[in-house]
């Protein structure tokens, strides 16, 4: 029969519960918090669970929530609870519960509710992309989702400031509901249509770079943003760069003015190093729910040697080093050792880079060795070279391009 997941605080109705399921002939699990509902979600892979509301550590429909924005929602959940309200069975339902009971919950409405769920159990699906409500207990990352939807709520722009260890993505893909499209305005250069747009409606336009844009993006955006009203659209753009230093790649003012009319400027990676192991975490459990690699897990050695990285390509650098490492691993826990493997550094005098040059020069010049090194380690294999960096295609080719590094018909055939 089935697996079902129960989780209430109340050890009276655990019991009683599991005992009117096993009769019926399914496996139960008991969680008696959402700490320990989160550790038998991952382990067990119920088919379906039985979730109170209120509970001490975490609520149910907090639980839920973090279960939608993570890609675990992937089986059906009936709330429970014994003074809930109209506002909460519906913000519930509106979440993804599949329906609600009141406590004392007869005999005939449980069986039948148990009934319902597991015959909706549907095929495995791709999960939605992480946003930052799958980091609910990150204080920091709470605070700035809680920003972005603020700024959501009142502009269908946002700029975001970035820099090294950018959260840009991260944070676009917060404002993404569930089921709407997502539309990277970069990875295209040919006019823009308005079927397109259309097609893209009630989602979220996405730019990583602002100065990477050729002058025809550059009039996809604004065409794009024109129209961001009509089609129910919020358009979130980032740049490290000054509006002063766009101008001079070939942007008009009067677009820059309504870009960075509403901005925030979102923290780096190693500005909150202590989140980097809730961050890898939930990276590696969505890449695992969505098959792209093994079950993995990661070591308390691995996290925080994951932790004290500096992460300079941000969030995009970091979900690639994780992905390697799970596909990379025999074993199925990560340890220190593989993380040590791929994170070795190379002393910056070993790779004969200046320290004594302003930064822009200097970084440019780190950048060079980068991109030569790996292609030159993976045959100029750009499919690899866009994995282990984090970057679009697009993009990584108009940064190699600016670099002058070229790339010839011998790396396009190797990507191949």
């Amino acid at each position: 029969m089935a697996k079902i997941l129960i989780v209430d605080d109340e050890v009276g109705i655990r019991e009683l519960l599991s005992e009117i399921l096993r009769d019926e002939g399914h496996d139960i699990i008991l969680a008696e918090n959402a700490g320990a509902a989160r550790a038998a979600r991952n382990a067990a892979r119920p088919d379906l669970v039985l979730l109170d509301i209120w509970m001490p550590d975490t609520d149910g429909v907090s639980l839920l929530k973090e279960w939608s924005a993570n890609g675990q929602l992937t089986m059906p959940v009936v709330m429970m609870s014994g003074h809930g309200t109209i506002d909460t069975a519906v913000e519930a339902t509106r979440i993804g519960a599949m329906e609600f009971l009141e406590k004392p919950i007869a005999l005939q409405k449980l069986l039948a509710a148990v009934k319902r769920g597991l015959s909706r159990i549907k095929p495995a699906h791709a999960p939605s992309p992480l946003g930052l409500a799958a980091f609910s207990r990150s204080a920091p990352l709470r605070d700035l989702r809680k920003r972005l939807e603020q700024m959501a709520d009142k502009s269908r722009i946002i700029l975001l400031r970035v820099g090294p260890g950018s959260l840009a993505e991260l944070c676009a893909r917060s404002l993404q509901r569930v089921g709407t499209p997502w539309l990277d305005l970069s990875l295209s250069s040919l006019p823009i249509e308005l079927n397109v747009l259309e097609g893209a409606r009630n989602g979220v336009l996405y730019v990583p770079e602002l100065i990477y844009l050729s002058r025809p993006q550059q009039k996809n955006l604004v065409f794009a943003m024109d129209r961001l009203e009509r089609h129910g659209q919020t358009l979130v753009v980032a740049t490290e760069h000054r509006p002063e230093e766009l101008v001079e790649h070939g942007w008009e003012e009067r677009a820059l003015a309504r870009l960075f009319e509403v901005s925030l400027a979102p923290p780096a990676l190693g500005e909150i190093r202590d989140e980097i192991p809730e961050i890898a975490s939930q990276i590696l459990l969505h890449f695992v729910e969505a098959g792209e690699v093994p079950a993995r897990r990661l070591s308390s050695a691995a996290l925080n040697a994951l932790r004290n990285q500096g992460w300079p390509g941000g969030y995009g650098e970091l979900k690639a080093a994780i992905k390697s490492l799970a596909l990379g691993t025999l074993e199925e826990e990560i340890g220190m050792d593989e993380v040590a493997h791929l994170l070795v550094k190379t002393p910056p005098a070993a790779l004969g880079l200046p320290l004594d040059l302003p930064l822009r020069e200097a970084r440019e010049i780190f950048e060079r060795l980068y991109f030569e090194h790996h292609l030159q380690i993976d045959g100029g294999n750009m499919t690899r070279l866009a994995e282990k960096t984090g970057l679009e295609r697009t993009h990584l080719y108009r940064k190699l391009k600016q670099l002058g590094i070229s790339v010839g018909r011998r790396h396009e055939e190797s990507s191949s």
